[in-house]
């Protein structure tokens, strides 16, 4: 394993003592400058259908009055799978009234034998009171609260995104871990234990969860739930309370590293693995980790972080010693260390050994797919601008994704697809290559 740019450990352990010391300061102090009527106390109750078909992808409800002035469109943007369903927008006699309280059920309450996880996506735009004029909340907080299981084969989960740091107990039993899109971090998933709770308590912290907003006029959140076996206990309550609470022993994390790119590419039969931050907080180091089978992880390398940092910060490596690899498929990831040891990983880059540059020719796989594309592209169009868009067999675009530094091997989620055949259409400057693909169940 190479390790790069290590620095005295002593020296390091004092100035990240001192780093730690700063950030808790700097957020005790933001904590007393920002008012409390800003930070909490969006009601959402007496909510009625907007528009479109209740309960189906982008319909819109209403609830009226969350401030002063203010009210809030929320619509379903996304399922799992049309196994999803919404049951309920907001239920107002259990939990606490003034939650935003969806109930959300997976294949009619019974989760299936195996291992099954899915989720319902919600857009909340905040509007000017009855117009649908956007308007923005300077600061607020969502509380997760009852983040638990059935006590047997179930958990629940709920994703944030684009939120500016979160709130966990000490002792918390939920874990938190980044969701990415297209090489970037968008949004911090809690899973909760699968033991259950009894009634919903906000002062069971050790199952809460609060994310922290600033100057938005809207925000998207995921309800989801992940079975390991056959359950009847898929149908499921979420509350979310846009207030902040107050935890025994609070550890307030903000995301490391924002990453700008993170790139995998094939250059002389070698692999490159290349990244840019934008953002680095508090961060220690990168440990870049390999495997060849897609679950087995080896490091390889680690480098170390500038610590703190808003400006892009570029990292590379090249891999000379790759071991032969199932299918000729080799996985890379990041682990990205703060100075409280606390970690988290990247989505994972593919590299396709022995392909050529030369080729136009683009592999999509696997052929059928499930859950996620995989498309392998061209030598010469790695590290350029490069546009995907999948079709359905009539010509309809169904989705669409742009990636400033292609990698070699770049991934696109298809579990919202119906089942069908599709084309996948890829271009890089005037250059295009296509090929067809079936979406399975």
């Amino acid at each position: 394993m190479l390790r790069l740019n290590y620095p005295n450990p002593v020296i390091k352990k004092s100035i990240a003592s001192i780093v730690r010391l700063t950030f808790f300061l700097t957020i005790l102090c933001s904590a007393v400058l920002i008012p409390e009527t800003n930070a909490q106390g969006l009601v959402f109750k007496n909510s009625y259908l907007y528009s479109g078909v209740g309960g189906q992808v982008d319909a819109m409800y209403r609830f009226p009055s969350v401030t002063t002035n203010v009210d809030a469109l929320v619509k379903i943007s996304g399922r799992s799978s049309s196994l999803v369903k919404l049951e309920a927008i907001d239920i107002p006699n259990k939990g606490f009234d003034k939650s935003f309280q969806p109930q959300v059920s997976y294949n009619h309450g019974t989760a299936p034998n195996g291992i099954s996880d899915w989720w319902m996506e919600f857009t909340i735009t905040f509007v000017n009171s009855t117009t649908n004029t956007p308007v923005n909340i300077n600061t607020f907080t969502v509380s997760t609260l009852d983040l638990d299981g059935n006590a047997d084969k179930i958990n629940e989960w709920v994703a944030y995104y684009k939120h500016k740091s979160y709130m966990l107990e000490a002792n918390t039993l939920v874990s938190a871990a980044s969701i990415w899109e297209f090489s970037q971090v968008v949004a911090t998933k809690f899973s909760g234990p699968v033991t259950n709770f009894a009634d919903i308590d906000t002062s069971t912290t050790s199952i809460m969860a609060s994310a922290y907003y600033e100057n938005l006029n809207g925000m998207r959140l995921r309800t989801g739930g992940h079975s390991t076996g056959q359950s009847g206990a898929a149908d499921r309550m979420y509350s979310f309370w846009f207030k902040s609470f107050t935890f025994q022993s609070a550890i307030e994390s903000r995301l490391p590293v924002t990453l700008k790119s993170f790139t995998a590419m094939l250059d002389n039969k070698k692999p490159v693995i290349s990244w840019v931050s934008s953002v680095e907080n508090n961060l220690s180091h990168y440990v870049l980790e390999r495997s060849v089978n897609g679950s087995d992880y080896n490091e390889i390398a680690v480098l170390f972080a500038n610590g703190n940092s808003t400006i892009d910060r570029n990292y590379g490596f090249t891999d000379n010693s790759v071991p032969a690899a199932n299918k000729g498929i080799v996985y890379y990831r990041l682990k990205m260390v703060d100075m409280d040891t606390k970690a988290r990983y990247s989505e994972t880059r593919l590299i396709r050994l022995g392909e050529s540059s030369k080729t136009l020719t683009i592999q999509a796989y696997p052929n059928p797919a499930i859950n996620e594309l995989r498309i392998t592209i061209p030598g010469n169009w790695q590290n350029k601008k490069v546009q995907y868009e999948i079709y359905s067999v009539n010509g309809q675009s169904v989705r669409k994704l742009n990636c400033n530094n292609a990698g070699q091997t770049e991934s696109i989620d298809v579990s919202q697809l119906t089942a069908g055949s599709y084309i996948i259409k890829v271009i890089a400057e005037n250059e295009i290559a296509t090929q067809q693909f079936v979406k399975s169940k």
